[in-house]
């Protein structure tokens, strides 16, 4: 459909859009911990890709209480990018869980590093302050890049 949309208006396309569903398709229902990536063309150098999402949201398994972070995920890709509507989708779903920090921010990344298999990858959520305390979680797999 991009692809279409984008030859009709006389544009280069540089990107491989087969597959990603989500990418403009007007539906904001329910959100799905569906994700979807494109073709990574750069194999031949490690590119650090970063999220930053400054609205996530879950609650507490005891209290219910809603927890409020900010997420920031990088990654080296290996064969594949994450698709970004699809992460935001994905981070939307966990509103209504109940989980530790701790909890969540490794199942984000054991989730995105199942479906990515990055070279690396790192997730880390910085939790804003209940009861005066503030908490960061970080988690990562993979060779970690090489810093010059």
């Amino acid at each position: 459909m991009a692809k279409k949309a984008a030859k009709k208006a006389n544009r280069e396309v540089l990107s491989d859009t087969t597959g990603l569903t989500q990418l403009g398709s007007g539906d904001i229902g329910t959100p799905e911990r569906s994700l979807e990536a494109f073709p990574f063309k750069q194999r031949g150098r490690d590119t650090v890709v970063t999220f930053h999402c400054t609205e996530f949201s879950c609650f507490c398994p005891l209290t219910g209480q809603p927890d409020y972070a900010e997420l920031e995920i990088s990654y080296i890709p290996a064969k594949k990018a994450l698709e970004s509507k699809s992460l935001k989708n994905y981070l939307w779903s966990f509103r209504d869980t109940g989980a530790f920090h701790e909890d969540l921010v490794n199942v984000i990344l054991d989730d995105l590093h199942r479906f990515l298999k990055p070279k690396w990858i790192k997730v880390t959520g910085r939790f804003n302050v209940r009861g005066g305390i503030a908490i960061d979680v970080e988690t990562e797999k993979g060779t970690k890049r090489k810093r010059e």
